[in-house]
């Protein structure tokens, strides 16, 4: 019987030994590569093409959430199981919206991350934390959808939230057109396109929205008086 291929998302090194030496002891699964970040992981899936994803959400360059909704536009059979260490109910529902077929917290076992793995790999849905209400229909997004304090829900395009995830971490144009390989008009069209959408006006209320958005956690940008 062929072995589950996996691809281990995480931007801790500690993490992803800890979870590698653990996963090895079971004889169905296979360990095909790690990434340290959103944008490896996207890479490694068109490489690799694991079918299963274990990911983290908060991760430098490209957050879990947006890397889940471009690995599975480039490879639609991959299943993505996200690992958090939290379970609040908008990570929860962000996580389904962008297409990830589980959700588990960090601290739970392995046994259950291996029967997670195995039901997301067979196409079922494996939500150990529950949010309320109905989880939307994956082949319905079209693109982000962030739950914001006011309530409303505006759509950011998978480009926008890399920007977005970019201004918050405190990268400049110039640096955000090098590290997509666009130009700085398109980056500033962008931001402008994002300030627009979001009612922001700053620099500052970009990262405050990203930082209650879940795109980043606190601790990465802290000058955001």
């Amino acid at each position: 019987m062929s072995r589950i291929t996996i691809l281990l998302v995480d931007d801790h090194t500690v993490v992803r030994e800890g979870f590698r030496k653990m996963l090895e002891f079971d004889k169905d699964l296979s360990i095909v590569g790690e990434a340290k970040d959103g944008r490896e992981a996207v890479t490694l899936v068109e490489q690799l093409r694991p079918e299963v994803v274990l990911m983290d959400i908060a991760m430098p360059r490209l957050n879990g959430l947006a890397a889940t909704r471009q690995m599975l536009k480039l490879r639609p059979t991959t299943k993505v199981l996200i690992l958090s260490a939290h379970g609040d109910e908008s990570y929860v529902k962000s996580a389904a919206e962008a297409g990830a077929k589980g959700f588990m917290l960090k601290q739970t076992t392995m046994e259950e991350v291996g029967k997670a793995i195995r039901a997301v790999q067979q196409g079922k849905p494996f939500f150990s934390v529950q949010a309320p209400g109905t989880y939307p229909d994956p082949s319905s997004r079209s693109s982000a959808r962030l739950k914001i304090p006011d309530g409303k829900s505006p759509q950011l395009t998978s480009r926008e939230m890399e920007i977005l995830q970019l201004v918050a971490e405190g990268s400049g144009n110039k640096e955000i057109a090098l590290e997509l390989s666009i130009g700085i008009k398109t980056v500033e069209k962008h931001r402008e396109h994002l300030m627009s959408k979001l009612g922001l006006h700053d620099t500052a209320g970009l990262t405050r929205y990203a930082i209650s958005a879940g795109i980043i956690e606190s601790s990465v940008q802290v000058t955001i008086t």
